[in-house]
């Protein structure tokens, strides 16, 4: 993978492509689980954005540790590669409950209790979901914000 495209690191680049995916995902996900009408219109389509997110996951933290090999080492880099190394063991999750709603979805003798529990996992996958890319958005923000040339944190 090039390191820049047209002087612009490519950890950027793919990043702002997973920060709008994978929460995308994470809500199509959430609808598909507690809206039937939504899961009978979306169809594959949250399935098929979970599945982006999880492509683009190990595309973000490569493209980033080839960004982090560029910068000088500190303590923020550090804990956001951290927190960005979990995100495709996250979506892993994800893409398996919106798999399976897409797949009870289209059959007709799918009982309730089944699609009841993919369901609720599949609330908790969203909610787990969002609640990682926020993390690792903030602290990939604090470290590219932040004065870490002269503090080293």
């Amino acid at each position: 993978m090039p390191d820049n495209i047209l002087g612009l690191p490519v950890h950027p680049l793919i990043v702002h492509a997973t920060v709008v995916i994978v929460p995308a995902a994470a809500l199509a996900v959430l609808l598909a689980a507690v809206l039937p009408r939504f899961r009978a219109w979306a169809g594959p389509l949250p399935m098929l954005l979970a599945v982006t997110g999880l492509v683009l996951a190990p595309l973000s933290t490569s493209s980033g540790e080839d960004l982090e090999h560029q910068i000088r080492e500190n303590s923020l880099v550090e804990r956001h590669a951290e927190l960005g190394d979990t995100l495709v063991w996250v979506m892993v999750p994800l893409v398996v409950v919106a798999v399976a709603l897409w797949w009870l979805g289209r059959r007709a003798d799918t009982g309730k209790a089944l699609l009841v529990g993919v369901s609720v996992l599949a609330v908790i996958a969203a909610a787990g979901t969002v609640v990682d890319v926020a993390l690792i958005g903030h602290s990939g923000a604090k470290a590219a914000w932040s004065d870490v040339s002269t503090s080293g944190e």
